[in-house]
This record gives C-alpha cells, structure tokens and sequence, in this order.
C-alpha cells in the first residue's frame, strides 16, 4: 500500500467511533482481571454479549492476540445477526471499526480499508447530515459501558457518554443503568479520594424502576440507601435480588459487601463463597473474603484472651485471599495496603514493610492512590514499629500531594496530633515546631504557619529552611 493511502487509511481510522478511538490506557487495567470479568458477563448476562466480544477483541489486542481479537469480532458479529436481523449496518458500527483497526494493525491493509469504507457508507445511509458524521445513543452507550471497565479515572467520561445517549431516548432501561452506575462509582470516588458529591439515588431509583429485574443495580440501590443510613431500606432490594437471582455472581458480591458493612460477617462470607464457586478467578471477590476474614480477627482480638491458634488460622486466610487478589490484579492498590496491614497484625513486620517497599516503588500509582499508601504506611510506623519520625515523614508525604482525599484528611489529624503532644508536654524541639509549620502550611493555613515558623526561628535563628518558609509565607499574605 502506498504511503500516501496508508496515511489516509490512518486518517479515516482516528474516525471511526470503536474501542481504538476511545483514549484506553493499558496501564490503568489489569488485562487478566479484565479478561476474566468480560468472560463471566458473557457467560451469567448473554444480553450484552456483543458488547463485551467487541471489548474482549480490544483487550485480546492490548495482549498482542490479534487472531484472538478477530474471532470474538466475529461471534459479535454472529450476535448481532441473531439479536438484530432488521438492523446490521446500525448495530455494527463500533464491531466493524475494531476490524479495521485490527486489520491496520496486522498490515493488512486493503481489509482495513474495506471495513472503514462499510462503516463511511453506513453511516451516510443512516445519518442526514452531508459528511455522515452519526452520534448514534447505543454507541455512547457502549462507550460508556467500557469506560466503567477501564476503572476511576474514566467514570467522569462514561457519565457523560450515558448523558448523551438518554438525551435521545431518556426511557431506555440499559442507559439509565449506565448512567446510574457511573454516578454511583462517582460518588464513592469523591468521599474516598475528594471530590464533589454528587447525590446517585435518584438515578439508581429510577433504573430499578425502568427495569426491576436489574439486580445489579438493585444491589448499588441498596448500597446507596446503607450509605445514607438507611440500611433496612435498603436490605430489602439485597432480599429480593437474592431470591430473583441466587447464581448471579455480580449481584452476590454487592449483597455480600452489604452485610459485612451491617457487621454480618458470616452471612457475607457464605454469599462471598457461593460467588466464588460460580467465578474463582474473581480478584475482587477475593479481596472481600479478606476483608471478611481481617474483620474476623478484629472482632477476636477485643474480647479478653484472644485464642490464639484461631486468631493464626483467621490471619492466614486473610493473607492468602488478599495475596491471590494482587496476583490476579497486579494494579489492585488498595489490597496491598490490606495485605501489608494484616501481617501487621499478625506481627509479621518484614513482610509488611516488604510489601510496603514494594508498592512505594511502583510508578503506575494515581495521585490519590499513593496518599493511601502513604497513609497506611504512616499508621504502620506509628502503631506497629513505634517510630514516630518515620510516621510523621509519611504523614506529610501524604499531605504534599494536594488532592483532597480521606487518606489526606486522615493524615493531617494524625501528624498533628502527634506533634502537638510532643511539643505540649514539653519534648517539642524547633523541628518540631517547624515541622508543625509545614504541616500548616500544606493545609493551607498560612496565619498558623507564620507562628510555627516564628516560634522555630527564635529557638534555631539561622535555620534556613525556616527563614525561607516564612518569606514566602509573609509575601504571599502580603501580595
């Protein structure tokens, strides 16, 4: 193929609306977990089956298996003839764009320029505008659907893709499930890591209302009305999704995440087994049986002579699930901070700082994500190892990443905390106080700072660091 039609191929190619154009990064998924929950869905919710062959083509060719990403095409392709015999050309749009990306990609380009001229000729059929530019609802849709599998950094984007599909049919019981979910995760984003709350009920309301038999979204209902303490509310949807779908792994992670929130950790775990049954690869039904397994140990070590061989027993479940959930999903960071957490407990110390090493060490982790580490690391040093100079080093780590978040918010309070003790039972020196200055200062609190700074500055008069900080602390008072 000539380069001049090669460049034009590729230019036809950045239009097509498909996987390819849709800004997916590889290095915010785990492609296995990815994979694995692809293949569930198909096999527990056929429905959407041709939308998760022509993201499971995208994923097989992130993992450089282009025969592979053919051959779902191609079972997309057999699905949308059975579910849409009246409408090929519409419902395979985003199918026939993935050809041609993959076609491109094998440099096999005459393919790839067939399928970009059955979707340009398509899309003239199907739009009134001159150019065949089309924004069709089920293409926002399966956009939105795939960014909510991409994980947190996309569900801004997959919230606005449901927005524009229900814009054009605003009963449509599949967008609204998307729409409601995307704020859902939303919503625990911002009070986990910081952010607008944006109030999901009403949305998750009327999903449930558009289709009552949408378990999944029964279940985020629930979890919604338990979050707004309006637990008994909501623990009739988990009662009435088990009995409409018992099998239903997606729904029974959700139920179970329910009761152990209501502190009924056996209930959960037995929801949590039956789940794993039906999906053993799951990484995050392995991460809430740990969970369940640490609220174990918990609850034991409050009552007066913990026993100590159960409480050995209940740690080493709780090691081997949230293990096999990092195995599973190498970029599951919030379960290293809970396996780390749990040798702590179990007074295993190496290995929770070698866990802990090597989280710190990785360069794929988001802003908020690494205040969590550091905070959990924070906690460690100052409970388990006693050192409250590694502590404190940690907390303020957390605090100089600015992004609002509860990790952040927790960190403040604990450094404070233990450097006002210090300094008001008299063993505060001037780093102590300048440190308390900074702490101040990352908060924001400039007038606080000042007088840390001062104070810092008449016990260590040439302190540079000091002397710097309250310059530019007064400048930018002043200016």
């Amino acid at each position: 193929m000539s380069a001049i039609s090669k460049d034009s191929l590729k230019t036809s190619l950045l239009q097509l609306e498909c996987h390819f154009t849709w800004t997916l990064l590889k290095k915010h998924v785990s492609l296995e977990a990815l994979e694995e929950t692809i293949l569930n869905h198909i096999k527990f919710l056929a429905e959407y089956e041709i939308r998760d062959y022509n993201l499971l083509s995208y994923v097989n060719h992130l993992k450089n298996s282009n025969e592979e990403a053919l051959r779902n095409l191609r079972k997309a392709e057999e699905a949308i003839q059975k579910r849409y015999p009246d409408e090929i050309a519409r419902r395979s749009l985003v199918t026939w764009g993935n050809y041609a990306w993959i076609y491109y990609h094998m440099q096999r380009y005459e393919e790839a320029q067939t399928y970009v001229s059955k979707v340009q000729n398509s899309c003239k059929k199907l739009s009134s505008t001159a150019h065949g530019q089309i924004q069709l609802p089920e293409i926002y849709a399966e956009q939105g659907w795939t960014l909510l599998r991409f994980g947190r950094n996309y569900f801004e984007r997959a919230k606005n893709c449901f927005e524009n599909a229900l814009q054009s049919e605003p009963n449509n019981s599949d967008f609204s499930a998307g729409y409601a979910t995307a704020m859902y995760r939303l919503e625990g984003n911002a009070q986990w890591y910081g952010g607008e709350v944006r109030p999901c009920l009403e949305a998750l309301k009327r999903a449930v209302e558009l289709n009552p038999k949408d378990t999944t979204v029964m279940a985020l209902l629930a979890l919604e009305l338990q979050r707004l303490n309006r637990a008994d509310e909501g623990e009739r949807y988990i009662e009435e999704g088990l009995q409409k779908t018992p099998d239903f792994p997606i729904f029974l992670r959700h139920a179970a995440n329910f009761y152990r929130k209501q502190k009924k950790v056996n209930m959960a775990m037995e929801i949590l087994k039956k789940a794993l049954a039906l999906t053993p690869k799951s990484a995050t039904l392995h991460h809430q049986l740990g969970l369940c397994y640490r609220s174990k140990v918990l609850q034991l070590k409050k009552t007066r002579y913990p026993p100590q061989e159960e409480m050995e027993n209940l740690i080493q479940l709780a090691i081997f699930h949230f293990k096999t959930a990092i195995d599973k999903k190498p970029v599951f960071f919030s379960a290293y901070s809970d396996l780390a957490g749990i040798y702590a407990i179990g007074k295993r110390y190496e290995e929770a700082e070698e866990i802990y090493q090597k989280v710190l060490q990785r360069n794929d982790l988001a802003c908020d994500e690494k205040q969590e580490i550091y905070f959990s690391y924070g906690h460690f040093q100052q409970f388990h190892m006693k050192s409250e100079s590694k502590a404190i080093k940690y907390y303020i780590e957390c605090l100089k990443l600015e992004t609002d978040s509860y990790p952040r918010k927790r960190s403040s309070e604990a450094v404070e905390t233990l450097l006002k003790q210090k300094i008001e039972s008299g063993l505060g020196d001037a780093t102590d106080i300048g440190t308390l200055g900074l702490v101040h200062k990352l908060n924001g609190k400039k007038q606080e700072a000042i007088e840390c700074y001062e104070e810092a500055i008449a016990l260590d008069p040439n302190n540079e660091e000091y002397l710097n900080a309250l310059a530019e602390l007064r400048l930018s008072i002043s200016s």
